[in-house]
């Protein structure tokens, strides 16, 4: 993750959502299927559908907002949205300046997949978007790492030959695995805590709102029922 400058950092104490009126739901729109943009240009996808019922549950009125990934958190810290709903892992050094709801995504595994057998994973060149969990991994490997700014792009340096192999979420590249000739290589390498919305420190309120109807999605089996939609029997369920 990238470090946040103290300048950020202290602009999340005076922006507290205003979320009596509406909350705006911050999310990448670029990394399939948790989230993405559709043909009529809507935010769509895993998250897009959580969201919603998390907003009915709550009883809160809701809009969804965009952002690049490299800028998600500084701009909900600066007062541009409310939430991040984005396929964001809940990490230590994450919480050290944004707070989190409880997991809506369970823990699960990250994975390389190539498009060639025998990759070298330890010495290749590995793609990894920008400022996440697996792109942190592959720093400490003995990879050299290649960040891209999103996961689209990861997948199209593994096609043109500018990396060997890419680093993301399992589920994120079943996809591609499926349709596209890629194949999984190495092991399953599991990080993060889980999947959480990404919310202000200061809006505690919010916060517990969404943790309430969260824990309704659980209990009533919808949470379960969209995670078998998005992503098949094979992802781990509550």
């Amino acid at each position: 993750m990238k470090k946040l400058i103290l300048s950020t950092a202290v602009l999340a104490l005076t922006a507290g959502a205003s979320f009596a009126d509406t909350v705006r739901m911050g999310t990448e729109g670029a990394y399939p299927p948790y989230n993405f943009i559709d043909d009529n240009g809507e935010v769509a996808g895993f998250e897009r559908e959580v969201g919603d019922k998390l907003c009915e549950l709550a009883e809160l009125t809701c809009e969804w907002v965009t952002n690049e990934w490299d800028t998600i958190i500084p701009n909900l810290l600066s007062g541009n949205y409310d939430t991040i709903i984005a396929g964001m892992s809940i990490t230590d050094g994450r919480d050290e300046v944004i707070d989190f709801t409880q997991d809506y995504y369970p823990p699960t595994a990250s994975a390389y997949a190539s498009m060639a057998e025998g990759v070298d994973l330890e010495g290749g060149v590995i793609a990894a978007q920008t400022a996440t969990i697996q792109a942190g991994h592959v720093a400490t490997t003995g990879a050299t790492l290649v960040e891209f700014a999103n996961l689209d792009d990861t997948i199209a340096a593994v096609k043109n030959g500018e990396v060997d192999a890419v680093f993301a979420d399992k589920d994120a590249l079943v996809p591609f695995v499926a349709e596209q000739g890629f194949m999984f290589a190495g092991e399953e390498v599991p990080l993060g805590g889980g999947i959480g919305m990404g919310v202000r420190e200061s809006d505690t309120e919010l916060k517990a709102k969404f943790n309430a109807a969260i824990d309704t999605m659980k209990a009533d089996g919808t949470l379960n029922a969209l995670l078998i939609k998005y992503f098949g029997g094979a992802t781990a369920t509550y």
